[in-house]
């Protein structure tokens, strides 16, 4: 079988980051190898940039067993899906100027580095839906995580009139299908997050309709202890909430919990172009994480100090064999 990028990667990755990547890539696989499962962390916009497109493929694959993510990657995957042709791309962004800026505002288009969303095709379509699945669920005296409604949403078939791109490169559609474990951290500061607390504000939601940040982390908890067995490794794009939640699932257990035969994580990297600087959690080198019990000593350990929208679909090809 023909696999052009693989070895393409293997022949010329062989220094600096370029072999860190290969050392990742190679890390994760041996993980795999070994019955090993693997959470992959979701930070920035990464949907936005349409990780989709290959990493739907991964999760097919079951080459990730769970996902940790903002909510803006949970939901900016659903905008892609439904609201693709109405983007902007702004190539020159950097020569925008205030008024430029203001101009995209009074048009609707939210604006992530040198791409737009469009408010009215992607938030408003989106929350029609929405709205009324947490009504629903409200009337019926049910409670659910974030990702669960956004489950609901995609899986009742309600958004497939707006589809404008192949469903299988929805990495959200994916999971759903698979009812993949899903932790999203923080989901209060994103978009669909800001609407539902305007509904609880209006008084037309209950707050304890969503399930909160504490029960995704009892959910995690259990989830560990359930499925760490033959180690769980952890792969990091970007830093912020969506790494530091989870991978402070072990300290927890192991310290707070005082169960002291809790695994280390048993794999570890991250994809940042976040220096190291005083008390940054994204630039923190990995054996800082050694202090905090969430690695250990011999924890295979990489770092790849590049622009994520490039590396990790490399190493997802890698993985993918393509």
């Amino acid at each position: 079988m023909s696999k052009p990028i693989t070895e393409f990667i293997e022949k010329y990755f062989l220094h600096f980051n370029a072999a860190s990547l290969v050392d990742a890539a190679k890390g994760y696989e041996a993980q795999l190898n070994k019955g090993s499962k693997m959470l992959v962390s979701l930070a920035g916009a990464m949907s936005t940039a349409e990780l989709g497109k290959i990493f739907a493929e991964m999760i097919r694959q079951d080459k990730v067993q769970i996902v940790s993510c903002t909510g803006a990657n949970l939901e900016e995957d659903i905008m892609n899906l439904v609201a693709h042709s109405h983007y902007k791309r702004v190539p020159n962004y950097r020569d925008l100027t205030p008024q430029d800026e203001w101009d995209l505002l009074e048009k609707g288009l939210n604006r992530v580095t040198d791409t737009c969303i469009p408010e009215e095709e992607a938030f408003r379509r989106i929350q029609q839906h929405i709205v009324k699945i947490w009504k629903d669920a409200e009337a019926n005296g049910e409670r659910y995580l974030p990702h669960e409604y956004m489950y609901k949403l995609l899986l009742s078939g309600v958004l497939e009139e707006y589809y404008e791109i192949d469903l299988k490169d929805s990495w959200m559609y994916a999971a759903a299908e698979k009812n993949l474990p899903i932790i999203c951290p923080g989901w209060e500061d994103s978009t669909m997050g800001n609407i539902f607390a305007s509904y609880v504000l209006k008084g037309e939601l209950k707050a304890s309709t969503m399930k909160s940040g504490i029960e995704y982390m009892t959910f995690l908890a259990d989830w560990y202890t359930d499925n760490s067995q033959n180690g769980i490794g952890f792969f990091q794009i970007g830093g912020g909430i969506a790494g530091d939640f989870p991978i402070c699932v072990v300290p927890m257990l192991y310290q707070d919990m005082e169960r002291p035969e809790t695994p280390f994580w048993s794999y570890f990297c991250q994809i940042s172009d976040s220096t190291t600087s005083y008390g940054s959690y994204s630039g923190a080198v990995p054996n800082e994480k050694i202090t905090w019990g969430k690695l250990d000593i011999d924890t295979p350990k990489f770092i790849i100090e590049s622009d994520a929208t490039i590396v990790a679909p490399l190493i997802f090809a890698y993985l993918l064999n393509m």
